[in-house]
């Protein structure tokens, strides 16, 4: 499958100062097989290594502390010769801060390629330093799923109207398209299954399996309690958005649940992107974070196709039950949104007006973004927040075309991923 990451890839492999590159993302997202394919097509040779609970890795990075023995011993471990400029060296797993010390020393002076691979975003404060370049990879976006199918074509027009603000001629097809995405959901595996013609309940085992992979991530936690109480948040969360008001609730919890005892728990699920969070704002100014209020927030999964799962719907669901349906395309723009870069934030004021996200785009700006379903118009919150804090800029996301009315830009729910590669 084409990954967008493909082109960092391309760029860092030819950086005049390329630094060991640590590539983090969840589980089963394609990070080994996109890096390994990379390796086949870019270099001579690439070489292997799966970090976890090896030791004699470990032990190797614990006693060299010299490139040079170093990539020596590399080469005797994998029985392949490692050259200068030619060989990709990936280091998956990576948990071991032995490890990642050891790579270190292979700075921007040396010349050979290494790619460290975690699923552990977390481990990025242990593993911190300039000697290294960071990249966080997610799974396929609606464009990335549009190429899988073959349909370069519709993302190219989806697209394109996006940047020229017209309409797009294929609007239903492409709607179509992204209903099929909604309840396959971003994971590759999942993707080739649905493109394979597999049926809704075998890709729903396959989800399964994978939510079970992400639960047993869990159990890295050092304190067994917060383990418990992270399974239990993730549990809660299709519950949580199904409700009107979707801020996040400790009573769905069990009763006399409290915020401090599941603070870390959140945390870890945050911080390792098996969640989404948006905290919930009631002023606008620059930066968006010194309005957040802590202990408000929602949380979204990170993935549509699994949170279709865990809500137990099927295809008749999403197309007939509206408030459903604006759950997992919520979710979606969520998701969508926290992976371009954007953190989250959703606003709502002393009364019933509330916008479903404000972000701050590269220059500053700030924008609301607002999710009208047939179940959910809520056309007159967007324009009390325009002219409450003199917004000049909004986008209304639909299940319609692509238009513009005064300063709002009608956006079709299946575009949103355009808003992650341009300056809006």
């Amino acid at each position: 499958m084409e990954r967008k990451i493909i082109n960092f890839l391309k760029k860092w492999k030819t950086d005049l100062v390329r630094k060991p590159l640590l590539i983090y993302g969840p589980k089963q997202i394609g990070k080994t097989y996109t890096i390994l394919e990379f390796g086949e097509k870019e270099y001579k040779n690439t070489i292997y290594f799966n970090t976890d609970n090896n030791e004699q890795l470990i032990d190797l990075f614990k006693k060299e502390k010299s490139p040079d023995r170093i990539i020596m011993n590399l080469s005797l471990i994998a029985g392949q010769t490692i050259l200068e400029e030619d060989t990709l060296i990936v280091l998956d797993n990576v948990n071991e801060n032995e490890i990642v010390k050891g790579i270190k020393l292979f700075n921007s002076k040396q010349k050979y390629h290494i790619i460290m691979i975690s699923s552990r975003r977390e481990n990025l404060n242990i593993f911190k330093g300039e000697e290294l370049q960071f990249k966080g990879m997610y799974g396929l976006d609606f464009e990335e799923y549009l190429w899988a199918r073959g349909e370069e074509d519709l993302a190219r027009l989806i697209r394109e109207s996006f940047e020229k603000r017209k309409t797009c001629p294929f609007h239903k097809m492409a709607l179509d398209r992204f209903q099929e995405y909604i309840l396959t959901g971003s994971l590759p595996e999942i993707i080739e299954e649905n493109i394979k013609g597999k049926s809704e309940n075998y890709m729903d085992a396959r989800k399964q399996k994978i939510l079970d992979t992400y639960k047993k991530e869990l159990a890295n936690n050092k304190n067994l309690i917060d383990i418990e109480r992270s399974l239990a948040v993730l549990n809660s969360i299709p519950n949580q958005l199904k409700k009107d008001n979707k801020k996040f609730q400790y009573g769905l919890l069990g009763f006399g649940r409290r915020a401090k005892e599941y603070a870390n728990a959140i945390e870890s699920l945050v911080n390792n992107q098996l969640v989404y969070r948006s905290y919930k704002i009631k002023e606008i100014k620059s930066p968006l974070s010194s309005c957040r209020e802590k202990d408000s927030f929602k949380l979204y999964m990170n993935d549509e196709g699994i949170l279709y799962s865990m809500l137990h719907l099927t295809k008749r669901d999403l197309l007939t039950n509206e408030k459903l349906k604006e759950t997992l395309y919520e979710n979606h723009i969520a998701k969508t949104l926290a992976e371009g870069g954007y953190p989250l934030y959703y606003y709502q004021s002393e009364g019933k007006a509330e916008v479903n996200f404000v972000i701050q785009n590269r220059m500053g700006k700030i924008i609301p973004i607002e999710l009208t379903t047939i179940s959910n118009s809520k056309a007159k919150s967007l324009s009390v927040f325009m002219k409450k804090f003199t917004c000049l800029e909004a986008y209304r996301i639909t299940e319609n075309n692509f238009c513009t009315k005064k300063e709002i830009r009608y956006i079709p729910v299946y575009a949103i991923f355009c808003l992650n590669d341009k300056k809006i």
